[in-house]
């Protein structure tokens, strides 16, 4: 088929690839424009528009797509059978979701109708769900809203983190937009209406969802660690201010809450909880990498009694 591919994080780059491993005819790729990075602040073109030039393909990356007709004319100046988008950034206005012969198909990272939104990864992992999974959907005006062609679950455990769980859904993403594409030319799998029950959505995180509220049970605790590590990352802070980001942490089911939640109850950065106990094993403090547990004591002692977090947490 004759495709745009529109996304731009790490994400979408598999699906990328094996679009263009299985033959499609990608005319076009669109992808946020490069961002300042970096101590020296140099622009860096995306994850995607790296992995399309690789390839050689032609990369647009308009700052807006808001009330600019030129760019929704040349749009469909591409005359394509389909767009492909997959973590793109950008809302689509209705002329250009109009304009490819099939449509647009959107890689979403939920079983949707559940986690609707900008954080669905993460949003899973909090929520403490059983599953999550991919649908491949085409758009329409609504957020996430459109009819489902494909839909596949994949298992969360207790060991699933966001980037584990990223890279699951990315490649399976992949593989699945590559068999939609692979009915005929002429048309698409027959798309079928999302539920009406079941509507959730993740919203659009913020440094400030990754401070640790030690009144939350050890279990709370430990999904908010693993489902936002490595972004936005989740911190504590010292009675002197001094932040510390925590990196990876494991719930104590034999050790009961002994003391105020907060407080650090022995030498291996064990911490009272609202309800149990969580040691703590991967930290960073200022100016410091992140490092396991028992490296980071040698650094700065933390001993029993210690308390984690404002009076407010």
């Amino acid at each position: 088929m004759r495709l745009v591919f529109m996304g731009t994080p790490d994400f979408s780059v598999p699906a990328l690839h094996a679009l263009h491993e299985a033959g499609h005819e990608i005319v076009a790729v669109y992808s946020q424009p490069p961002r300042p990075a970096g101590r020296g602040k140099a622009l860096r073109p995306s994850p995607v528009q790296q992995a399309a030039e690789a390839l050689g393909l032609c990369v647009r990356h308009p700052v807006s797509l808001r009330n600019k007709p030129e760019e929704w004319q040349a749009f469909a100046d591409l005359n394509a059978d389909v767009a492909i988008v997959a973590a793109y950034g950008l809302i689509l206005p209705q002329p250009m979701l109009d304009a490819p012969r099939l449509g647009c198909l959107n890689i979403h990272a939920s079983l949707l109708p559940r986690w609707r939104g900008a954080s669905p990864v993460q949003s899973a992992i909090l929520a403490g769900d059983t599953q999550s999974g991919v649908t491949i959907m085409q758009m329409e005006a609504g957020l996430d809203t459109g009819p489902m062609l494909l839909r596949e679950a994949v298992p969360l455990t207790p060991q699933t983190t966001a980037s584990t769980l990223h890279d699951t859904l990315s490649a399976l993403g992949a593989s699945m937009v590559v068999r939609i594409l692979a009915h005929t030319p002429a048309r698409l799998p027959t798309p079928h209406p999302q539920p009406e029950d079941g509507v959730t959505y993740a919203p659009r995180l913020t440094r400030d969802d990754g401070r640790i509220d030690w009144q939350q049970s050890a279990d709370a605790i430990d999904r908010r660690i693993r489902a936002l590590t490595p972004w936005p990352g989740t911190f504590t802070t010292l009675a002197d201010g001094t932040v510390l980001k925590i990196g990876a942490a494991q719930p104590d089911p034999d050790m009961p809450a002994s003391a105020d939640p907060g407080t650090i109850v022995d030498d291996r950065l064990s911490v009272a909880c609202g309800d149990g106990t969580i040691r703590l094993t991967r930290l960073q403090r200022p100016g410091k990498g992140m490092m396991e547990a028992e490296a980071f004591l040698r650094g700065q002692p933390l001993p029993a009694g210690t308390h984690l977090g404002t009076p407010h947490d």
